[in-house]
């Protein structure tokens, strides 16, 4: 009698399906509802990545002055275009041109001649620890390893950020120790702010020209904000370099045009 209440006490108990699914094993109904609500999800995100317009091309009035090539200028003075990047250290766009794209940008159009680029400071008010990093940039220019300091910034962001600490002159402190800076004239640089006016002077050029995020390239006379792909950067490249051949052969052919027109000119009045 005991064994047969004891198995009748197990029939009961067992749920229909238990046994099945046991031996079946795999993943249950919840995992394939949560692989299902992820699926959705990302198709919700690329939907609306479709509906968002690209960030607007604005025009720089080409009657203001030429920046000048000194500073912060990668690449020979003499290739045929000069970018112009606008950019925050503690910006993340700005952090992945630097690590995911630059490099690429500096070995097939730097390098090769092609295009020069010009780091120009834009520190956002919204950023705690940018202004700290844009004068260690700046203090390691003096020497000579701007674009060294450049680089370990953007790659360590999130060493020094606002986000990490609110002393961000010790960790940018290692990063010139590790690119090999001479600590005590370094230190003296940062203590002194030195080139806080400059910093200021570049961030005021962004400003007369329209910027307002960060990054900002300006290729010839247009204005494109964001962190392009190299594909699409070299487009830009491309584009500008056509737009100043198409220029220039314009301008050579309206000087032809002069030069034929003044012998005439010069006849008429002799025949008066």
């Amino acid at each position: 009698m005991a064994k047969k209440s004891e198995q009748g006490t197990s029939h009961r108990a067992r749920r229909p399906g238990v046994v099945q699914n046991a031996k079946r094993g795999g993943p249950g109904r919840g995992f394939w509802l949560g692989l299902a609500g992820i699926a959705v999800l990302g198709i919700a995100v690329l939907a609306w990545q479709t509906t968002q317009k690209p960030a607007a091309i604005r025009k720089v009035d080409p009657s203001l002055p030429t920046l000048k090539a000194e500073g912060y200028l990668m690449g020979s003075p003499t290739a045929p275009l000069e970018i112009v990047e606008f950019a925050d250290f503690e910006c993340p766009s700005c952090g992945q041109f630097a690590t995911l794209t630059e490099p690429d940008v500096r070995a097939r159009l730097v390098n090769t001649g092609k295009v020069r680029i010009r780091f120009m400071d834009f520190p956002l008010e919204m950023h705690k620890n940018t202004w700290h990093a844009h004068l260690a940039a700046a203090c390691a220019n003096d020497q000579g390893k701007f674009w060294e300091m450049h680089d370990a910034i953007f790659a360590n962001q999130d060493k020094w950020n606002g986000e990490t600490t609110g002393r961000p002159r010790g960790p940018l402190g290692d990063l010139a120790k590790g690119i090999g800076l001479d600590m005590a004239k370094y230190n003296t640089c940062m203590d002194a702010e030195t080139h806080l006016p400059q910093v200021q002077a570049n961030q005021a050029e962004g400003l007369r020209r329209n910027v307002n995020q960060t990054p900002t390239f300006l290729f010839g006379d247009e204005l494109r904000p964001g962190a392009a792909s190299f594909d699409t950067f070299k487009a830009y490249a491309e584009m500008a370099l056509a737009a100043d051949s198409t220029r220039k052969a314009k301008e050579a052919d309206s000087v032809a045009k002069a030069a034929k027109t003044a012998p005439k000119l010069d006849n008429a009045k002799k025949g008066t």
